[in-house]
């Protein structure tokens, strides 16, 4: 876990910039608007995107504690992303909301769990599947990890692995199900049985003549052999 934190600089928002024409301004000219919400009250802000990336990319990732420098104040806000809005196509950063937190108090969050080692199961064919890609915690703002590693070595085919074969981080309460909570798993190799196509064990060869139709298709027909349908013999 990371015990240093970024600063984020951002600018508090004015009554005069909360419209759409306004925020579409900022977001042309490389800002994005947020909000920093605090106890009992929310400062509309904005703040460069380059800025936000950066300290979002460092080593806490999306669940850093950043602080929160409004332009104009001295004193920081400590403060976690709350929420992150990016556009559908180009991948931009639209609006973000922050949630100030106190550095005494728990809070609750959720943190990515990472596999490391290669699975027993996946030499011999098997198929490693991650299940659970972040577990909730509840802990001090700064002593939680910046993620989990789990260790997926041991796992045979049919093997599972849970939430309670992580190893517990002192001061780290997990919120969900350590039995119940399943991290990864390595399945069977499935194996593909060509079906056969429709109506092909049913016909046969172009040409060929079914079994038991033989003796039908030499006959000729009742009488032939007696001349039938030819003038009778005078």
């Amino acid at each position: 876990m990371s015990k240093e934190r970024m600063i984020l600089e951002v600018k508090e928002r004015g009554p005069d910039q909360r419209g759409s024409r306004t925020v579409r301004r900022l977001r042309h000219e490389g800002l994005v608007p947020g909000v920093l919400y605090g106890k009992g009250h929310s400062r509309p802000i904005v703040v460069a995107e380059r800025e936000l990336r950066t300290a979002l990319s460092g080593p806490g990732g999306l669940h850093a504690i950043l602080d929160v420098v409004i332009e104009g104040q001295s004193t920081p806000h400590h403060a976690v992303l709350k929420d992150i809005q990016q556009h559908p196509l180009r991948g931009t950063v639209t609006h973000v909301d922050f949630h100030e937190v106190r550095l005494d108090r728990p809070i609750q969050t959720a943190v990515p769990v990472i596999l490391v080692g290669e699975a027993v199961g996946v030499n011999l064919g098997g198929v490693l599947t991650q299940v659970a890609r972040e577990v909730n915690v509840e802990a001090l703002p700064m002593e939680i990890p910046e993620r989990f590693e789990a260790d997926v070595s041991e796992l045979d085919i049919g093997g599972t692995l849970r939430l309670a074969d992580i190893p517990v981080v002192e001061g780290v309460v997990f919120l969900d199900d350590p039995e119940e909570t399943v991290i990864a798993n390595v399945a069977a190799p499935r194996i593909e049985v060509e079906e056969p196509v429709e109506g092909e064990e049913e016909e046969g060869l172009e040409g060929e003549i079914p079994e038991g139709a033989e003796g039908e298709a030499g006959e000729e027909a009742p009488g032939a052999e007696a001349g039938e349908g030819s003038a009778p013999e005078e």
